[in-house]
Formats: structure tokens, C-alpha cells, sequence
């Protein structure tokens, strides 16, 4: 599962919409890109001051307190325990979808700070019959290196447009989760044993004393 974090912890600033988009791409988006930007200005103002990402507990909170209104949990974990979420008590659900977020917005915080140089460009949304679902596709531009393809599965509910999925160079977050987590309470014999694991690589993490 380590590997599996640091991989989406490089492309934790895409997931989010962490970066800037290139210039000129603002005019005339969408509803649900224009989520995707909003995010993106908010997090790229505050963490270009050095003096705040010194402080990663702080960068932390405030990345999570940014994303938390477009992101939607509830369904994320789900979809990622996938035939374990069902028999998995209410507290253990709670403490899942609890420990899993943190998980991923220390990750994606962490790949901010390191890495401040890429760009996303979008390209055409693929909306599905009735409107409520869409993939917002982009592409991630890195100097010297080739686009990168991200995109967001989002659906829009009573609290807006939502992002319950992303896709990196045609590899889903939720999928990819589903089967290292599957891996893993296995190898350790349940769910609770894996969010315990997680608690505590969240916990050391965000005192400094673990990545």
C-alpha cells in the first residue's frame, strides 16, 4: 500500500486541483471545471507563502478545509472498501472514511509543497444522459516531461458539483484503493486492524515524525 500512496501523493496537487491552470483556459468553463478552478485558486494563493508550508499540520487543515465542500467521502469510501464496507460496522465505517480522507490530504499536501511547477489544461467534459454525471478531463503539463491525462468523475447533488473518482493516465484512485486496502485486511486479518494502521501513519505523519 506504501507504494500505492506515494504514487497518487506525486499527483496529489492534480487530483485537487492544486495548480494553476495555464493562462487563458479560464474564460468560457464549465460548471464543474470551474469547481475544479476554484479550488485551484484558493490552495495556489495560500501555499505559495513559504512562511504557511513550513507548518504542515497547518497545511494540512487548510488544504482539507478547501477540498472538503467538492469532495464527497460518503461515496468515496464506500466505493473504495467496496465488498468490505458491507459488513463493516457503523464505527468502523465512520473511522474508515475518517482515517482514508486524512490519508489522502496529507498526501496530496505533502506533493504540494515538493513539487510547484506543473499547469493543467482542460480539454472537453464527457457528460452522461441526464447531466448529473460527468468526467472532466485535463491534462498536466510538467517542464521537460510529457502531459500527464487526469480526470475527475464528478456528480452534482443538493451541495453542487462533487468529485468521487480521478483517474490518472487511465488508472482509478477508487480502484487501485480497492484492491491494495482488499490486500491488506487480508493480510492483516480485518478492517479494523488496517484503520488502525492507518491512524497511526496518520498520526506520526502529521506530528513530523513519519511521511
Amino acid at each position: 500500500m506504501q507504494k500505492l500512496i506515494k504514487k497518487y501523493a506525486i499527483f496529489g496537487l492534480v487530483i485537487f486541483g492544486l495548480m494553476p491552470m495555464a493562462q487563458g483556459m479560464a474564460g468560457g468553463l464549465q460548471e464543474p471545471q470551474q469547481v475544479i478552478q476554484g479550488i485551484s485558486d484558493q490552495l495556489h494563493q495560500k501555499l505559495q507563502n513559504k512562511a504557511f508550508t513550513s507548518n504542515f499540520a497547518q497545511v494540512t487543515r487548510f488544504v482539507d478545509g478547501v477540498i472538503q465542500p467538492h469532495t464527497d467521502f460518503d461515496v468515496i469510501a464506500p466505493l473504495v472498501l467496496g465488498k468490505h464496507w458491507k459488513t463493516a460496522s457503523p464505527n468502523d465505517r465512520e473511522r474508515f472514511k475518517n482515517e482514508f480522507r486524512t490519508m489522502l490530504v496529507r498526501s496530496y499536501s505533502r506533493a504540494f509543497v515538493e513539487y510547484n511547477d506543473w499547469t493543467l489544461r482542460f480539454q472537453p467534459i464527457e457528460a452522461g444522459g441526464d447531466g448529473k454525471k460527468v468526467v472532466v478531463r485535463s491534462e498536466v503539463l510538467q517542464p521537460g516531461l510529457n502531459p500527464v491525462q487526469v480526470s475527475y468523475r464528478m456528480y452534482l447533488g443538493n451541495g453542487g458539483w462533487k468529485v468521487y473518482d480521478i483517474i490518472i493516465a487511465g488508472v482509478s484512485l477508487v480502484t487501485n484503493y480497492r484492491s491494495s486496502f482488499s490486500e491488506d485486511i487480508q493480510k492483516k486479518g480485518s478492517l479494523a486492524a488496517l484503520i488502525d494502521s492507518l491512524a497511526k501513519r496518520n498520526a506520526e505523519a502529521l506530528s513530523g515524525k513519519g511521511s
